[in-house]
């Protein structure tokens, strides 16, 4: 519940508006009193122990090269075993580096050559957009289609054609998905495999979000489905959404199939993925050793939020529409009933309702007329930013 102030604090969520063109809101106007609710961080202090962990270790003044010790992956194998029922994840099959989307270039950089066309869902998280078109890859997009519970899914029947089509041996996952919060099923999972595997395609699979599920929903690792997933997958995770610790830079990669470890972590030591931030690794330990209960708690005031949108929005602003969410603390909503072209509603979101959102157009065709929200944020603070939406929703109604 309290409020941090983040100014000046190099927060890019705060300080880094209007940097990042195509990813990042506009810089406001001078005099302007917003709430930036856009990028994936956390406006929660992280779990005590973390930086008591840290300023344990600064105490000792060397900060030269070093390798993490055994207790490092020793937390990471508990953690995922007693999470998500991992069981045969070893030492040898863990490497570090400094982020997801580093350790997803440097896989499939292993996988596809650019030029080559790679798979992935859409709406289509804007980090894999930007990082793919960067590198020259051609990425091709299977829509996901809500079905009549309006709950998003894959579009198996598309996403073989395209394989086909498109000669695809790379596939990119997100799982939990960002933008649409879906937590996929196991039956899910094994149904994708299987299109990936008739087809001989390498599937990498960011799972950073694993460990902010919603109301009992249950994270199904990729590469635990079958025996192809776990021979053909290279997973990433890292404790930065889960902790609030992306500024550390530290992030992990677990693949099983030693040709394909091999060169991954040799195609990470070429372009200089493999060297982490030192406080990260501690960072890291001290959060999977220490974390559990305030992760569990976390969930709980995040479950809280949700519904206190939910409930706002159908009360006050039933013109916007909430996508319910199975997982990440970033909400989808629907503002098409609003009737902006999308770059009008950005200019409504900041100008009129003073919010910074990421507007839904920047992750595909399937994202216009959509605003995310980020609600990892104390009550009331989201209560003010929907106050401030429905003030601008109701000049909307009286003008019209």
């Amino acid at each position: 519940t309290s409020i941090i102030d983040r100014q000046g604090q190099d927060a890019m969520a705060v300080d880094g508006l209007g940097m990042y063109p195509g990813m990042s809101p506009s810089k406001p106007k001078g005099g302007f009193d917003f709430i930036p609710m856009w990028v994936a961080d956390m406006n929660f202090p992280t779990v005590p122990t973390i930086p008591e962990a840290i300023i344990e270790r600064a105490k000792h003044p060397a900060y030269g090269y070093f390798a993490p010790r055994d207790t490092y992956f020793d937390e990471i194998i508990k953690w995922h075993q007693k999470r998500n029922g991992v069981n045969g994840l070893k030492k040898e099959h863990i490497g570090y580096e400094n982020g997801v989307l580093g350790g997803i270039l440097s896989a499939l950089q292993c996988l596809a050559a650019p030029g080559d066309a790679v798979l992935l869902h859409s709406p289509t998280y804007i980090g894999f957009t930007a990082s793919l078109k960067n590198n020259g890859y051609k990425m091709i997009h299977s829509e996901l289609k809500k079905d009549a519970e309006g709950i998003y899914r894959m579009d198996y029947e598309d996403m073989e054609a395209k394989i086909r089509k498109y000669h695809i041996h790379a596939a990119i996952m997100c799982s939990p998905h960002n933008p649409t919060g879906r937590v996929w099923e196991q039956w899910e999972l094994e149904k994708a495999m299987a299109v990936y595997e008739q087809y001989a395609v390498t599937v990498i699979s960011d799972e950073i979000w694993s460990d902010i599920l919603l109301d009992g929903q249950k994270h199904i690792p990729t590469q635990q489905v079958n025996d192809y997933a776990r021979e053909h997958t290279v997973a990433l995770y890292a404790p930065s959404k889960t902790f609030n610790l992306a500024g550390l830079q530290i992030s992990n990669i677990f693949i099983p199939n030693l040709e394909i470890r091999k060169k991954v972590l040799k195609q990470l030591d070429r372009v200089g993925y493999s060297q982490v931030n030192l406080m990260g690794l501690v960072a890291c330990e001290a959060a999977y050793k220490y974390g559990r209960q305030w992760l569990n708690e976390l969930k709980e005031y995040l479950l809280d939020n949700l519904n206190f949108l939910r409930d706002y929005l159908e009360t006050n602003i039933p013109q916007i529409k909430l996508i319910e969410p199975e997982g990440t603390y970033l909400i989808w909503l629907d503002c098409s009933a609003l009737g902006f072209e999308d770059k009008e509603l950005e200019k409504f979101i900041v100008e009129k309702a003073k919010l910074w959102l990421d507007s839904g157009y920047i992750f595909g065709k399937e994202g216009e007329g959509f605003q995310r929200i980020n609600i990892a944020c104390p009550r009331e603070t989201l209560k003010k930013a929907l106050e401030q939406l429905k003030e601008a929703v109701d000049e909307i109604k009286s003008i019209k």
